[in-house]
């Protein structure tokens, strides 16, 4: 497929890549009904090892099949499936090549409930490419007194896929030393944005954000500076913005769950705030199957048709 200018336009934000590395940020680009538009709608199912499984899948009981996950993904037109490596060993040697694969290197479990929050790294690069992976997937988890160590993890990871000629997609979630509104709130998120795109991540995963503002520095600033956070389209502008004025691929999780109307809704804002798309998990596998297709692609459709 040849590259849109917009793809061309994205890729060019990336000039010290290698050429390995940006061809297969460009395959996740360049897949599935989204394909040459610059917006992703990514599938990512790690919740069986970060909430159990009975949170995770007992709503849809199809889905405890690790086949079930990657078959929706392609069937509703996804451009990657992201999992840890248990999963993507279940299903990478039967469906070689329909979509693109993330390894998440790391993952947590809600059992041991530590002091600091921090991700176990559970696989490695090398399992990436023995996999036929376009990409790795990691978290950090900014406010955690362990989040320097986590940082420096990323760094020799990062450094490692762009070796191999993969990119790297890193989920960002605010937690430890915050409080609990803090960890969606706009400068917190925001903030995590700026991080996650100096850490050299090329594709950023964040909650969508609230109107609340968690540190007294910053509530002072976006107070003077009059920047608008009243809609959360405002609040998409400006994490989008915090991410080298949107020259990073920002991307926004599902949140809470929450009704379909109401999930739509947001991602309408989220796309009218300039977002670049979705990574849609419970709210989507969690749903009967003809009703998670219909999300799926209801959702790739605002996507698609956003100005």
């Amino acid at each position: 497929m040849a590259y849109t200018d917009r793809v061309k336009q994205i890729l060019s934000w990336y000039p010290s890549d290698n050429p390995g590395t940006l061809s297969n940020l460009a395959r996740l680009l360049n897949t599935g009904a989204l394909a040459g538009t610059g917006k992703l709608v990514i599938l990512p199912v790690d919740q069986g090892f970060e909430h159990g499984p009975a949170r995770s899948f007992a709503p849809n009981p199809p889905s405890y099949d690790p086949d079930y996950h990657i078959q929706l993904a392609i069937e509703t037109g996804c451009n990657a499936y992201a999992a840890p490596l248990g999963f993507l060993e279940s299903v990478a040697g039967k469906f070689l090549g329909e979509i693109p694969l993330i390894l998440k290197l790391n993952n947590s479990d809600t059992l041991g409930k530590p002091e600091h929050p921090m991700s176990a790294v559970t696989s490695s690069v090398k399992d990436a490419v023995r996999l036929g992976c376009t990409a790795v997937g990691y978290t950090i988890y900014p406010g955690s007194g362990y989040r320097n160590e986590q940082y420096e993890a990323l760094r020799d990871i990062i450094r490692e896929a762009k070796e191999y000629g993969l990119p790297t997609v890193l989920w960002a979630y605010p937690r430890g030393h915050i409080s609990k509104d803090g960890e969606t709130a706009i400068d917190v998120v925001s903030y995590a944005a700026q991080i996650s795109a100096q850490l050299g991540a090329h594709i950023i995963k964040v909650k969508p954000p609230k109107a609340f503002l968690e540190q007294p520095e910053a509530k002072k600033v976006y107070e003077q500076q009059k920047i608008p956070i009243g809609t959360l389209t405002d609040l998409i502008r400006d994490v989008v913005k915090s991410a080298f004025n949107g020259k990073r691929i920002v991307i926004f999780s599902g949140g809470e769950t929450k009704s379909t109307e109401a999930l739509l809704e947001d991602i309408r804002q989220i796309a009218a705030g300039g977002g670049f798309g979705s990574i849609m998990g419970r709210n989507a596998f969690q749903r009967p199957h003809d009703e998670s297709v219909k999300l799926l692609k209801d959702v790739i459709n605002i996507f698609k048709n956003a100005k």
